[in-house]
């Protein structure tokens, strides 16, 4: 008998390709700047900028503006509600998987 098939528990918020990337290279990192992320992600800086405000509004990801010297500093740091939604949106994939 196969076990109940449920996605119920795949976050949205997460799940979008990029943004999966953004939390697991933040769940390692603990904390990342922009150029970083665009470089690691492969991703426009308009378009990753869209996805870090939906982590941001979501709890998951703080980011913090700072300067270096006279330079703009932006970086993504993964909040603790980020890091527990992480840990059970890979739970839920596992359990979709059969592993």
């Amino acid at each position: 008998m196969m076990a109940k098939f449920d996605i119920g528990g795949i976050d949205e918020v997460i799940h979008g390709r990029l943004r999966l990337g953004i939390m697991a290279y933040l769940a390692d990192a603990e904390v990342a700047d922009f150029t970083e992320l665009k470089t690691v992600l492969e991703a426009t800086q308009g378009n990753l900028s869209i996805h870090l405000r939906k982590l941001q509004d979501a709890g998951y990801v703080a980011i913090e503006k700072s300067f270096v010297g006279l330079k703009p500093l932006t970086q993504a740091r993964i909040t603790p509600d980020g890091r527990a939604a992480f840990g059970r949106y890979l739970e839920a994939m596992s359990r979709l998987v059969g592993g």
